[in-house]
């Protein structure tokens, strides 16, 4: 919800941006200072993505390695009882 509300008064500041811009009452330096400040951050949250994508991709490779040794274990204990 908070998420939500966000989104939404980012939408209208947004819009209200625009609309000074048609009117050419945003200076060129603040929309250039603003993008600058949004890449920034994209690259913040790229890095962060990858870090915890790396870190789910190990945690996913060790569950899959006890997986096998659980299957070979199993395994080999049917056939010990045969």
């Amino acid at each position: 919800m908070f998420k939500e509300l966000i989104k939404k008064i980012t939408e209208w500041a947004l819009e209200k941006e625009e609309e000074a811009a048609k009117k050419c009452a945003i200076p060129i330096e603040e929309i250039e200072k603003q993008l600058k400040i949004l890449h920034e951050k994209k690259e913040e949250l790229q890095k962060k993505c990858e870090e915890q994508l790396r870190e789910i991709d190990a945690l996913i490779e060790r569950i899959e390695k006890i997986k096998v040794e659980e299957e070979l274990r199993c395994k080999l204990k049917e056939e010990n009882k045969n």
